[in-house]
């Protein structure tokens, strides 16, 4: 296999990529323009690199809810770094989002995934079902969310 170079792209205000071999890195302001460009970047990437439709959509919808939680941890237009990358072992996709809070830890509701009524509250499990073994590091400038997909297969 050979190994492209990272890429960086031009930066826009509040948006920062840097391409990799198999993934992507995105420095971002947190915005609902920023997460449909990051959606659409990881479906797109994963897709070139030969990572099945379930599981990408899968990774998107985990980068969804890690960016969706450091948002409300942090608030609005918070600075992120977003990693989107087919692992090298061919085992599956790691999504990781970093915030600048190493206090506010990710915390389940307690909301049942089969509750009717709730309009929210459920990521945490959402992701514990789509990436099992997700885990939290802190950093010098904050903390990372670590989740690893397994290929789907289909």
């Amino acid at each position: 296999m050979t190994l492209m170079a990272e890429t960086v792209m031009e930066a826009a205000p509040g948006f920062y990529l840097v391409t990799k071999d198999r993934g992507f890195a995105v420095h971002i302001n947190a915005s609902a323009d920023h997460l449909h460009l990051v959606r659409e970047m990881a479906g797109k990437t994963l897709a070139e690199v030969g990572v099945d439709s379930e599981t990408a959509e899968n990774a998107q919808l985990v980068a969804s809810e890690l960016i969706g939680n450091a948002v409300r941890a942090c608030g609005d237009l918070v600075p992120l770094v977003v990693e989107v990358e087919a692992d090298t072992a061919d085992e599956g996709v790691w999504v990781k989002v970093h915030d600048p809070d190493p206090v506010q830890m990710p915390e389940r509701s307690g909301v049942a995934m089969d509750d009717p009524t709730a309009v929210s509250g459920r990521g945490l499990s959402l992701i514990d079902f789509l990436a099992p073994g997700w885990d939290v590091a802190l950093t010098p400038i904050g903390k990372q969310v670590r989740a690893h997909l397994p290929y789907t297969g289909t």
